[in-house]
């Protein structure tokens, strides 16, 4: 998705403390927005059996699997369960830090492609809730691995929440996986702007993994981290169109407000500060100025040294001047001085 994270054409450096605050308050309506859309219980355990029975139609049978295998293993699943109660909330923020710091001419519209893809997942939640498998009953074959290692870690059996505010998350908010969706755009980033060999790899490596714990840990099925990625995509193509739309609201409120935009800037940068222009002039300059008596006042009939006459004149007559041919004489006469003839 090359386009999503291309350098605006317009604009300049983000500041900090204008991108903190935007983050936040998105962040916060989005963890709000959440908690606001549960749904029915008996309608989001349907949804998930619904996408089981769909994947099995499909023969795609990721989870179990895995599921057993983090059971079964505590080497394994202890760390698949602090990957996903943390990386979540700690690779995502360390990228856009990287970006805004190196990347800062593409680092507009990867904030704005998760912003959109964050959005849209928020209406995935209230449209489609839906039953994690951990959370189905025992007899469909899943193992709660966050319950079960829940020992050794600060979860309960709310998911990745502390103990005892697991009301503070909606635990049927699976559809789509944005611990996927946001994995995938922490990967594209790295392996796009990232140098380092190590770095590119990071940016395979980790949405890969992110999409094997999910599962693994029975918080997500194999369809909710499809649809991540294509939460993902949707953003991507409605980064420009948004970052169009900001623009244009920018220009009318630079139109609106008496001083412009802040720090009298125009949408290309260019400052609307008037510039001042030095009063002094260099007598070069003053030579060439329609105004030349200021301090070199001439009388009616006085001849500046040195001033060209035009072949249109009489002899005598200044360029532009009165005339002054009874000058003449003097000036043919061998007495006169060079610089006056």
């Amino acid at each position: 998705m090359p386009h999503a994270t291309a350098p605006p054409a317009t604009g300049h450096r983000p500041r900090w403390w204008t991108e903190l605050p935007l983050i936040a308050v998105v962040y916060a309506l989005y963890s709000v927005g959440r908690l606001l859309v549960r749904g029915d219980v008996s309608t989001a355990v349907d949804h998930g059996l619904a996408i089981l029975r769909l994947e099995q139609a499909l023969y795609l049978n990721a989870e179990h699997p895995l599921n057993r295998l983090f059971t079964s293993t505590p080497s394994i699943g202890i760390p698949a369960d602090f990957a996903y109660a943390s990386l979540h909330y700690v690779v995502t923020p360390a990228v856009l830090v990287w970006m805004f710091r190196r990347r800062s001419a593409a680092y507009r519209a990867a904030r704005v492609w998760l912003m959109n893809s964050t959005l849209l997942g928020l209406v995935g939640f209230t449209l489609m809730p839906t039953c994690p498998p951990r959370l189905l009953d025992a007899s469909h074959g899943f193992v709660d691995t966050m319950a079960q290692y829940s020992g050794y870690g600060w979860w309960g059996e709310g998911a990745s929440a502390p103990r005892g505010l697991s009301g503070m998350t909606n635990q049927y908010a699976a559809m789509p996986s944005l611990h996927v969706g946001w994995s995938l755009w922490c990967g594209i980033l790295l392996w796009r702007h990232g140098r380092h060999p190590l770095i590119r790899a990071a940016g395979i490596a980790y949405p890969l993994i992110t999409t094997i714990v999910v599962m693994g840990t029975a918080n997500h099925y194999f369809l909710d981290a499809v649809a991540g990625a294509a939460v993902m995509g949707l953003g991507a193509l409605l980064v420009k169109p948004v970052i169009r739309f900001a623009d244009g609201v920018k220009v009318r409120l630079a139109g609106v407000l008496p001083g412009g935009l802040p720090g009298g800037r125009k949408r290309g940068g260019a400052s609307t500060a008037a510039v001042s222009i030095p009063a002094a002039v260099s007598p070069d300059v003053a030579t060439v100025s329609p105004d030349v008596s200021a301090g070199c006042k001439t009388s009616t009939g006085e001849r500046i040294p040195g001033q060209r006459t035009t072949s249109a004149d009489p002899p005598g007559t200044a360029v532009g001047g009165a005339a002054a041919r009874d000058a003449a004489d003097a000036d043919a006469s061998d007495d006169a001085p060079a610089a006056a003839r």
